[in-house]
């Protein structure tokens, strides 16, 4: 029996190295409004898809920050080694499901990082 937990549009540009011998990391994420995801970044990037709600992704580029507002039914991509921050703008929570290629063995598809200083307020 298969069940499809997501589906979405893809809205943003680029692709996703996947290298053999890298894990695969799967997982669904819930932030309530108002909430956040840290800046953070991802070793082998990120394929996201928006299950519910609305996500607005904050990444910082060079000197300045890019916004994005991805809906219910939409998915995109985020680079490897790009600093993002998601945020809950909407009044309902967020649910995406996400596929982390390239992860190394047995290690985390998540890195922490300290905000750049590019998007004020976020």
């Amino acid at each position: 029996m298969s069940q499809t937990l997501a589906q979405g549009t893809y809205m943003s540009d680029g692709t996703l190295p996947i290298k053999q011998g890298l894990d695969i990391v799967v997982a669904k994420i819930t932030v309530t409004p108002g909430g956040t995801s840290g800046w953070h970044s991802h070793p082998g990037g990120a394929i996201v898809v928006v299950h519910q709600g609305e996500v607005t992704l904050y990444t910082s580029v060079g000197n300045h920050c890019d916004v994005t507002t991805y809906t219910q039914g939409q998915a995109f991509v985020e680079r490897p080694g790009e600093l993002n921050n998601a945020v809950n703008r909407g009044l309902a929570d967020y649910v995406i499901f996400v596929t982390f290629p390239g992860v190394p063995v047995g290690g985390s598809a998540r890195i922490n990082q300290p905000n750049p200083g590019t998007c004020p307020g976020v």
